[in-house]
């Protein structure tokens, strides 16, 4: 029976790494190759790990090397846990990569402020693309961006879609309303009072189709054309909540959006109405993508965030 005294945390690891390669290998020349030295560099190495195990470990024969019983041992001994050890090393490599990577995203410009920006906590390098659901699935699709966070479902085969939770649209104000009234009447569920007083107050909207008013009076009023007046058209819903907040008036917005502003007693909750429905949140990526092994800890940023 065979005894070896290993003492790993007292040996140099690269002689263990390239004891495994020239045992893998058969071959001096090979797994210099492998590890990017310089043959004497390996045979220097393997006879450094010989003096310190005290048995020879190979033998040279005219194609190379064969490894001695000793040499047998000694591998099942430490093969596993080296593997174990390269394994995490990889990983720690691969996330340091990715971190530093240049990342494509793209999103909605109006949920950058709330969604967007928290992936500069996650990446170094990070260029950002403004643009909508259809466009956003093209642009990922194409291989043009890596990432995109979008509010539509999209079933194809080449990308995949993480749910990150979901948002709402909902109605706010600015603080110098007085709700007591129009709250009564939604309670009340008085709704013909509560559209008559809505369309009294000015209106912010981020673009003068009022797609988000329209959706809102579709669902909860049950009427295509709402009959409010767009006071004010900011191109983003972000800066149009912080003009607002300086202002007087009312909007529909994601909720995302006015969670920070609602908090600091900025702006204040008129209408979160039980009628509109929530929309789903995803991560979209190509299948196979180099960035997928980090896709996992983007959807787990980014949901902490929707659903917090």
């Amino acid at each position: 029976m065979f005894v070896i005294n290993i003492f790993i945390t007292m040996v140099n690891l690269e002689w263990y790494r390239t004891f495994k390669s020239v045992y893998k290998n058969g071959n001096f020349s090979l797994a210099a190759k492998e590890l990017f030295i310089s043959q004497p560099a390996v045979s220097q190495q393997i006879s450094m790990l010989e003096a310190h195990v005290g048995y020879k470990l190979f033998t040279r024969k005219s194609k190379g090397v064969e490894p001695t019983e000793y040499a047998k041992l000694l591998n099942n001994l430490i093969i596993e846990a080296l593997d174990r050890l390269e394994s995490v090393e990889s990983g720690f490599r691969e996330k340091a990569f990715n971190a530093n990577k240049l990342v494509s995203v793209g999103i909605s410009k109006h949920l950058f402020r709330s969604i967007g920006a928290k992936l500069l906590l996650k990446f170094d390098f990070i260029d950002f693309n403004y643009a909508e659901n259809d466009e956003l699935f093209n642009l990922v699709d194409s291989k043009k961006i890596d990432f995109a966070i979008v509010s539509k479902k999209y079933d194809t085969f080449d990308t995949i879609q993480k749910g990150l939770g979901t948002i709402k649209q909902i109605i706010i104000g600015s603080n110098d309303l007085d709700l007591k009234s129009v709250i009564k009447d939604i309670k009340n569920k008085n709704y013909t009072n509560v559209e008559l007083w809505l369309n009294r107050q000015k209106w912010y909207n981020y673009d003068a189709g009022i797609p988000h008013v329209k959706l809102f009076w579709l669902y909860v009023f049950d009427k295509k054309r709402p009959s409010i007046v767009s006071n004010y058209i900011i191109p983003s819903e972000s800066e149009m909540l912080n003009a607002l907040a300086d202002n007087s008036g009312v909007s529909v917005v994601w909720d995302i959006n006015a969670k920070q502003l609602l908090q600091e007693n900025k702006i204040q909750l008129v209408w979160n109405s039980s009628k509109m429905p929530q929309t789903e949140v995803y991560l979209l990526a190509r299948k196979n993508d180099t960035l997928n092994s980090i896709l996992e800890d983007v959807k787990n940023e980014l949901r902490s965030l929707i659903l917090r």
